[in-house]
């Protein structure tokens, strides 16, 4: 395991002028969930989140030697076009993790960014987008310290990224991610995410995620607004004490392939994240009269044909239907005939279980 001040660098033996690299990161979601967080980007309590495959960001990182000036200096494209909109966000994570990369003022960086869904989509590209960048910047500390190995490479990576975006640490690597500190879990750490060490049965190697677009909206509370409203949360301690007792329990569901068990947890993950919202003060409620309609479409599915189908939810209105790889026809068939009518557009995404980051 390694501890803060292993990120921060002593000296590099190695220089280089300009160049450029690719880098992809996924989003990932959430079985057990955190919400609460302390300072620094600390989670109140663990999680555990399936990688995704084709819900990612791209982002290519070109950099020049500059003269440092004392200030950082960076060019934001999305799409191939300048997005002065997120610039305040980039500077505020560029500030956060100047400790760990002490060579970002010596360049000018050009950062040109793309998602592989609609933007807008409802879907949180703040995970996938500063996985990948923070996949970037370690490339090129990399190359200013070739002898750097790969577990301090993704390691250093996935802290960065949690420095951005909390739940970014866990689109770096692994198909299965824990995010803090964990007793029964070898390895698990509060400062980034860690692939989870232990078997996993292969009916979860595949599964499925089709992501249903009930609201492509702007959602009226921020995650960072819902995450500081468990400060003084009167069920605040309870429920991090459950996500830890979940989590344990996923150990043994995970070796055993327990359908009925994980589809137990994983939704009363999601409907525990909402209660949070629902009795926080000032309470919120992000989920829509549709989310609702899918959720009771989809337990009347699974009651009807024992197909082992669930839901999860982000912090908004959006539904996740989780399934494993053997039922795919027949599920989508069930999306396609019932639940689209649901969803903003007609809108749904496929995804399914991922690798992580990749070097393009």
């Amino acid at each position: 395991m390694f501890e803060v001040d292993h990120f921060i660098p002593l000296e590099y033996n190695n220089s280089i002028d300009q160049g450029s690299f690719s880098w992809s990161a996924p989003s990932n979601i959430a079985l057990v969930k955190y919400w609460g967080k302390k300072e620094n980007q600390i989670p109140a309590n663990p999680s555990v989140s399936f990688t995704l495959n084709n819900c990612k960001t791209i982002t290519t990182l070109a950099f020049a030697k500059r003269q440092n000036d004392g200030n950082f200096s960076f060019d934001l494209l999305f799409e191939g076009k300048s997005k002065e909109d997120f610039k305040p966000k980039i500077q505020k994570f560029l500030e956060r993790v100047e400790r760990y990369l002490p060579f970002l003022k010596d360049y000018h960086f050009t950062i040109d960014t793309q998602n592989t869904f609609p933007h807008s989509s409802g879907i949180a590209s703040s995970a996938s987008g500063m996985a990948a960048l923070a996949m970037n910047f370690m490339s090129l500390e990399k190359k200013l310290n070739p002898a750097m190995t790969d577990d301090y490479f993704y390691s250093k990576a996935s802290f960065l990224a949690r420095l951005g975006s909390g739940s970014a640490c866990r689109s770096v690597k692994g198909q299965v991610v824990v995010w803090g500190s964990q007793a029964n879990i070898k390895g698990s750490s509060d400062l980034y995410g860690v692939e989870y060490p232990y078997t996993i049965h292969s009916v979860f190697k595949n599964y499925q995620d089709t992501i249903l677009l009930v609201d492509k909206g702007e959602k009226q509370v921020s995650s960072t607004v819902g995450h500081d409203l468990m400060h003084n949360h009167p069920f605040a301690e309870t429920r991090f004490a459950q996500a830890h007792t979940n989590l344990d329990q996923l150990i043994t569901i995970f070796e055993s392939g327990n359908l009925e068990e994980f589809i137990k947890i994983v939704e009363s993950e999601a409907l525990t994240l909402h209660a949070m919202m629902m009795t926080s003060l000032p309470y919120f409620i992000l989920m829509k009269p549709n989310t609702l309609q899918i959720i009771n479409a989809i337990w009347k599915f699974r009651n009807e044909t024992k197909i082992p189908i669930c839901f999860t939810l982000d912090a908004g209105a959006n539904v996740h239907v989780l399934y494993p790889n053997e039922y795919k026809e027949k599920v989508l068939q069930f999306i396609t005939a019932e639940l689209v009518g649901y969803c903003q557009n007609g809108q749904y995404l496929c995804d399914e279980i991922g690798n992580g980051a990749l070097l393009s």
